[in-house]
């Protein structure tokens, strides 16, 4: 197992808020607190300074080791989360990094 910390991020557009805040955010809350995993950030101001401005979201995970990271992703209760996330949003890029 490496020392690496593992990070995700995730851009989507979400086109039912509602109803991604109440099923989708406490499912994967909660997923992510099994894994030791920390939301950097979730959401928010976004100041472009290139490339084109877009209205997605983005979310930034940090996780203790890398391997944290992709056991989260393929835990069941990510998973179960995931089936909601994909009902009220479109996901573009959903990247698990390595870092250190």
């Amino acid at each position: 197992m490496s020392k690496d910390k593992g990070y995700i991020f995730v851009e989507l557009d979400v086109h039912d808020m509602d109803n991604f805040k109440a099923h989708y955010q406490p499912r994967s809350t909660a997923a992510v607190a099994a894994f030791n995993g920390r939301f950097v950030m979730r959401g928010g101001e976004v100041t472009v300074k290139n490339g084109p401005e877009d209205s997605r979201r983005r979310v930034l995970l940090e996780f203790d080791r890398y391997e944290d990271a992709l056991a989260f992703y393929d835990s069941a209760l990510y998973q179960e989360a995931k089936l909601h996330r994909d009902k009220y949003s479109h996901v573009h890029t959903f990247y698990i990094m390595r870092g250190t």
